[in-house]
């Protein structure tokens, strides 16, 4: 491909709007321009990269056995309703209605989709076990898109299904997945932390995230470098320090006028904020939730959700508050006798003589003890992991990094299928429910993360596997003969079945170069002045830099050496 000829907007500055480093990379590429909040549109080098990185999805899916389909982007609102998605998917889908009033959603995930059409091919347990894909766009109207590409309103993902007889056949099913998905981001370049997820929104029991590390990354993960530990927030555990008893004090009310804050209170008491039993009331499933942690921890809204069975928890107007404990905001407590539902962290078992909320308007308890001062009934991990907290396996130190989700797995369960009316007949003619998988790759977040990854001071630098050309041609030459020169040199370079873009411009060399080092692709080769007076071609490695000079004869050979490098 002819420069001059192509479309390839590159730019030296950094874009205003972009923040993180893969977006402006991105835009002054030449690979993206955006259309609107949340919108790029992919130029044709950008539009390469993609396409490379769906036919590694592609063809690891079908080695996988995985058969690729291709659904409709909108789907019929009464696929979400039979599953009861329809309302607890919240606002970032986008729903719509057509001309005769029916509605449809622009569909951010599939799992519906799939099984509406699934139920209808199966019958029997003989068509099981199936894996069906697709790749395709996704719509999610995010409250606040940012960093380019890696949180916008409109992605392509590749999403399967798995479906299989019982428990056993799901195992083979997800490790499959977990096999395949190791190898498609290792084929692109990407070293991933696999970790330890919440299923969310999505249902089931084990859920993994393949991770990039990246100080931009949204997502915080835990590790443990001594037994392999990895977890993101969300759901990372860990284990409770085991606490002296003490001897119990008797339970006494502490007038404590506009003392609210755990900060507030650790001043006034004089005291550690473990010490307090920090009561937050939710609405889960619109009723009332108390959730009690101690005060120097942050409770984890995904993890009380699972405790609570609910789809969602969010935290009660100050209304139902003063309603459900008949103090304002910053005086509840579980020392209540008041019909609501309590549940406590492992924690709290372990406190003594500990500090709360009176529900009385400036008025705290001190020397709360559990089991005599009130009964915990409930009890779960509720609370965010924090470096330097004990591996829930091992007890060593945790550490944390940033991240960018790439991929991410579910055991979906009987959710779906259940829900949906699925079932085939066993061998024994008996009708059961078949068990789900469900499998992602966010595909444009997927090209991010390899720019976030493969850097240096002056632009991109492509995996071979990726990079929308295997090799870049600079011609330096000016006159009639010294461009058919260089134009002989991409003729050789194509015949020889590279991937070529050829740099004809008349643009001075510094230019020339620099777009080079920004596009990155993985071998550049220089029709300079050596060239012209001895037949000797420049051939540089982009990542290491390293180059070498050969002649004609030895240029095929000496691209292919270096692109063997990367």
């Amino acid at each position: 491909m002819r420069f001059s000829k192509y479309i390839l907007p590159t730019l030296k500055e950094d874009p205003s709007d972009a923040v993180v480093l893969s977006h402006k990379l991105m835009i002054r590429a030449g690979l993206i321009r955006k259309e609107s909040a949340g919108m790029y549109i992919y130029l044709p080098l950008g539009w390469r990269v993609l396409r490379k990185i769906i036919e590694i999805i592609r063809e690891e899916m079908d080695r996988a056995g995985a058969l690729e389909f291709l659904m409709p982007e909108m789907t019929n609102a009464d696929l979400w309703k039979e599953s009861g998605r329809w309302v607890t998917m919240g606002p970032e889908m986008f729903r719509i209605r057509d001309r005769n009033g029916l509605e449809y959603a622009l569909a951010p995930t599939h799992e519906e989709a799939f099984t509406g059409v699934v139920r209808s091919l199966i019958s029997s347990y003989r068509d099981l076990p199936i894996n069906v894909y697709q790749i395709n766009t996704k719509f999610r109207d995010e409250i606040r898109p940012r960093f380019g590409v890696i949180r916008s309103k409109e992605f392509i993902m590749k999403d399967a299904y798995s479906f299989d007889l019982n428990e056993e056949g799901l195992e083979i099913s997800y490790q499959a997945m977990r096999r395949a998905y190791r190898v498609i981001f290792e084929r692109c370049g990407l070293e991933t932390i696999p970790v330890e997820a919440d299923t969310g929104s999505m249902g089931g029991s084990d859920s993994e995230e393949f991770m990039v590390a990246s100080e931009v990354g949204e997502e915080i993960l835990l590790l443990c470098d001594s037994c392999g530990y990895r977890a993101n927030r969300e759901k990372a555990e860990y284990r409770r320090a085991v606490l002296p008893p003490e001897e119990l004090k008797p339970l006494k009310e502490v007038a404590t006028p506009d003392v609210k804050t755990i900060e507030d209170l650790a001043a006034f008491f004089q005291c550690h904020a473990g010490r307090f039993l920090k009561s937050i009331v939710y609405v889960a499933d619109g009723k009332p939730l108390m959730a009690v942690v101690t005060g120097d921890r942050e409770i984890n809204d995904h993890k009380l959700a699972r405790a609570a069975s609910a789809s969602s928890v969010e935290l009660a107007p100050d209304t139902v508050v003063e309603e459900v404990t008949g103090a304002p905001v910053g005086f509840a407590g579980p020392v209540t006798e008041k019909d609501i539902r309590i549940i406590f962290d492992l924690s709290i078992r372990g406190v003594s003589n500990g500090i709360t909320g009176a529900n009385k308007k400036d008025v705290h308890f001190d020397g709360v003890n559990p089991g005599r001062d009130f009964i915990i009934q409930e009890e779960a991990d509720i609370t965010c992991a924090e470096p330097g907290d004990a591996c829930p396996r091992c007890g060593a130190a945790l550490s944390s990094k940033k991240g960018i989700e790439v991929g991410h797995i579910f055991k979906l369960g009987y959710k779906y299928t259940k829900a949906m009316g699925v079932t085939v007949l066993n061998e024994n003619g008996v009708a059961v429910t078949p068990i789900m998988g469900c499998y992602g790759i966010g595909v444009n977040r997927t090209m991010a993360a390899v720019v976030e990854q493969h850097h240096d001071d002056k632009g991109i630098v492509w995996p071979a596997s990726v990079a929308p050309f295997q090799v870049h041609i600079v011609s330096l030459g000016k006159s009639d003969k010294e461009i058919a020169a260089a134009d002989e040199i991409y003729e050789l370079l194509r015949q020889a079945e590279f991937d070529v873009l050829y740099d004809d411009r008349r643009s001075s060399p510094g230019v020339k170069f620099a777009d080079a080092d920004l596009i990155g692709i993985p071998v550049r080769v220089t029709v300079g002045k050596h060239y012209f007076q001895s037949g000797e071609v420049e051939v540089k490695h982009r990542r290491s830099g390293d180059m070498i000079r050969v002649g004609k004869d030895g240029m095929v050979r000496a691209v292919t050496d270096m692109l063997c490098r990367f």
